[in-house]
């Protein structure tokens, strides 16, 4: 296993570094993931590289018909909520109903989850 030695500054890196591109349909290179050990140990080496295939995150299981219900609906509600973050005849008063309710108990804190909510319940 290599010795990772990062430059002045930077501690530790953890996460994915690179993703591999998706390209007409498939996927080309490789994941390059970095890892922290975040428990307490005396072993200086706490970070590690791991590379994986491309195809390593591929699907091996059918969508079930719950996930392409879930999936449909996710899109509908994405869908009225971009419409109606451009329906100049809604902004006056979603800014107004939105203003009054974000600072409650369970109020949505930003104007993108509020709408979300709100068309989340329109479509029922």
């Amino acid at each position: 296993m290599a010795y990772v030695q990062y430059a002045t500054g930077i501690d530790y890196v953890k996460g994915a570094m690179s993703k591999a591109k998706k390209k007409d349909g498939h996927k080309c290179g490789n994941y390059l993931i970095g890892t922290h050990r975040e428990a307490p140990t005396t072993n200086p080496q706490c970070t590690r590289i791991y590379m994986k295939p491309a195809d390593a995150y591929d699907r091996k299981t059918p969508v079930t018909a719950d996930e392409q219900l879930v999936r449909t609906r996710f899109a509908a509600v994405a869908r009225a909520v971009n419409t109606r973050r451009n329906d100049l005849s809604k902004i006056a008063s979603d800014k107004a109903a939105f203003e009054a309710q974000k600072d409650a108990p369970n109020g949505k804190k930003t104007m993108r989850s509020y709408l979300w909510m709100v068309c989340d319940a329109e479509l029922g």
